[in-house]
């Protein structure tokens, strides 16, 4: 009998991917993972996180509650440089998983921004094709089996009036926290002030051209003009609220194009945590997210990393 030479395909490296829209906990997750469960380091894949500057306008986890878990491409790079294409995030954030899988660590890739997922998994990443296009399914549909990683999808889901709920008090805390004064010198930073000029990189940021026409007119002394300048501040205010609500919206949207497309994304349940932390002044419920959202994902990555 001829010996038939047998055909070995490579064993693809795992990768855990935690997706979900704004607001959403993924962070935690993240975290949640990496410092109890699996050892882990995690890359970003929010496109806005990518730049420095403006940690509370872009919702930067702060370094404190990172709890010694190493971060990347998270706030690396300078947008005045130009814009990171997804073709370049796809090679960096590539390399950053072979440093990581080289310590014996597994890499969780965690963010808002689909494309950039998209991006990195695709087995062949076309740059000129738009797989979000509403009229044009069949490249999601040709790559859902096709990725070059072996992928284990978290998708971090809340029901949208209950997320809207929440990133409206959201954005309140985060003014709270300092987010006037962070956009008030980061305008008087700039050039010329108030003009954002050409919308790349952090100046994409929700926040920043809401409250252009405000700083452009701060500092007059008439009560008039203070008058003006508090209702300039609440339309902004809302304009964010808005804004932050409506990419929420689509980026659910996106999630949902890729599932629907066959991508084996793992839907957690998180709404009844985001719930309880609409319910009371003490932030997430921990037997909430413990139950609906820790408890179900580490038995997913066990099982993921175990096979």
């Amino acid at each position: 009998m001829e010996n038939q030479s047998v055909k070995i395909h490579p064993q693809k490296d795992k990768i855990i991917i935690i997706m979900g829209a704004t607001g959403t906990g993924k962070s935690r997750l993240s975290i949640d993972l990496a410092t109890r469960f699996f050892p882990s380091e995690i890359i970003n894949s929010d496109k806005i996180q990518l730049y420095r500057g403006l940690d509370i306008t872009t919702n930067k986890i702060p370094f404190q509650d990172r709890l010694g878990v190493p971060h990347h491409l998270l706030g690396e790079f300078d947008s005045e440089l130009g814009e990171l294409t997804p073709l370049e995030y796809r090679s960096i954030a590539s390399s950053t998983i072979d440093e990581i899988l080289s310590r014996n660590k597994t890499p969780v890739i965690a963010g808002g921004s689909n494309s950039l997922i998209h991006a990195l998994v695709s087995d062949r990443y076309d740059p000129d094709s738009d797989v979000f296009d509403e009229d044009d399914i069949e490249p999601l549909l040709l790559s859902a089996n096709k990725l070059r990683y072996d992928c284990c999808f978290l998708w971090v889901d809340v029901a949208l009036p209950v997320l809207y709920e929440y990133l409206l008090r959201r954005v309140d805390d985060m003014f709270d926290a300092g987010m006037l004064d962070e956009l008030s010198e980061w305008f008087e930073s700039e050039t010329e002030l108030g003009s954002l000029g050409e919308r790349v990189g952090i100046k994409k940021a929700i926040g920043l051209p809401e409250f252009e026409e405000y700083f452009r007119g701060v500092g007059g002394n008439d009560s008039n003009d203070t008058m003006d300048t508090q209702i300039k501040m609440d339309l902004a205010i809302e304009a964010i609220k808005f804004n932050t609500c409506q990419l929420a919206k689509r980026q659910i949207g996106k999630i949902q194009r890729l599932r629907s497309a066959g991508w084996d994304l793992r839907r957690l349940n998180a709404t009844e945590a985001f719930r309880a932390v609409l319910l009371s002044d003490s932030g997430m419920s921990s037997e909430a997210w413990e139950k609906k959202v820790v408890e179900p994902s580490v038995k997913i990555v066990k099982r993921f990393l175990e096979e």
